[in-house]
């Protein structure tokens, strides 16, 4: 299953001093990982993906997000200089379940 959409960058609140990155996954997306993964979420009800912002790829997981009802992908510190990219920016992002 491939995903592609836009999302806002944005850090986590609870943790905004070392700089968490994620964007969020568009809900129906994810509901529709859900119901896919069901059984073989790995810790944390992760999601392995292979993600790609720009010309960066990487391997990484997607993690449920029970306050924005859907999966957030973080979006590492090397992906984000590498494409000159900031909290607040929309980046065109694709995401790879490889779990399927």
């Amino acid at each position: 299953m491939v995903v592609v959409f836009d999302a806002q960058l944005w850090i986590w609140a609870a943790r905004q001093a070392e700089t968490w990155t994620f964007v969020s996954l568009p809900a129906a997306e994810s509901t529709e990982i859900r119901e896919r993964t069901a059984g073989q979420r790995r810790g944390f009800g992760s999601v392995r993906v292979r993600a790609t912002v720009g010309g960066s790829t990487w391997s990484t997981s997607i993690f449920p997000d029970s306050g924005r009802g859907g999966f957030v992908l973080p979006v590492k510190r090397a992906v984000r200089k590498a494409e000159k990219l900031e909290a607040g920016d929309t980046a065109t992002v694709t995401v790879e379940v490889v779990d399927l």
